[in-house]
């Protein structure tokens, strides 16, 4: 990479940082940058993915609290999301840059239609209480289908999560953020050990996103007591809008 397309890189990882912390949707900025700057669309999704990992660490911990209150829920749907990122990642894996690239306007059609459509999204108006089978069972199903889809493409992954998760786990925001934030951990990091096996991290990249993702992270904290989470939102849809169409008419 020259000079500025190293800039670039590094810059879509403080973009990214800062959108998933007020309002999500990062994961457009750095895949979208990554294609740009000429990587195979494989290597871009799973470089990106790597990307992620730092952010969803720091929101984990500021939500601590929440998550050691709902350990046992936690545990359950951590050993779904492990099997889940480790199918979605064989399955990128399995396809080739081709086929792959044939799919990723649909795949960014889905992604914005979910970030557009997450603050609409119902969830269960009851608060959540002990699981029978038969919720378990749905609850462990719909996070399944979810950490496949996020292992396989990021995008959407955790708008996704706290519509299934609302489902069954009740309408507590705070809640579902924390469990969204701990099971999108082990999503993206079985999905990255697959990747990383698969040789398909194109490392130089991810060396610029990641301090730029955690830089963003910070930055995205303070700016969220300061920015309305719904001109983040817009211009995050105004971005994957863009992205979509163009590699619908490419």
């Amino acid at each position: 990479m020259g000079f500025d397309m190293v800039l670039l890189v590094f810059l879509a990882g403080f973009a990214s940082g800062v959108v998933n912390a007020i309002a999500g949707g990062g994961t457009f900025i750095t895949f979208g940058t990554l294609m740009m700057a000429g990587m195979p669309a494989i290597t871009a999704n799973a470089t990106s993915a790597i990307a992620q990992l730092p952010g969803y660490l720091a929101s984990s911990l500021s939500y601590r609290r929440e998550i050691l209150g709902n350990w046992r829920t936690a545990l359950g749907l951590l050993a779904v999301s492990f099997v889940g990122g480790i199918i979605g990642g064989a399955l990128l894996l399995a396809m080739n840059n081709k086929s792959f690239s044939a799919l990723v306007p649909w795949l960014l059609l889905f992604a914005t239609v979910l970030f557009v459509a997450g603050p609409y999204l119902p969830r269960s108006q009851s608060p959540a209480a002990e699981a029978g089978p038969g919720k378990r069972a749905a609850r462990g199903l719909l996070q399944l289908v979810t950490a496949i889809y996020g292992g396989f493409f990021g995008a959407g992954m955790g708008i996704m999560m706290l519509a299934t998760l609302g489902l069954t786990e009740g309408s507590d925001y705070h809640r579902l953020n924390a469990l969204k934030n701990l099971l999108s951990i082990s999503i993206a990091l079985m999905a990255v050990v697959v990747f990383i096996g698969g040789g398909v991290i194109d490392w130089s990249g991810a060396l610029l996103l990641i301090p730029g993702a955690t830089l963003g992270g910070f930055a995205g904290i303070y700016a969220a007591r300061r920015v309305r989470q719904a001109y983040i939102r817009w211009i995050v849809t105004g971005i994957a809008a863009l992205l979509t169409a163009y590699y619908f008419l490419r």
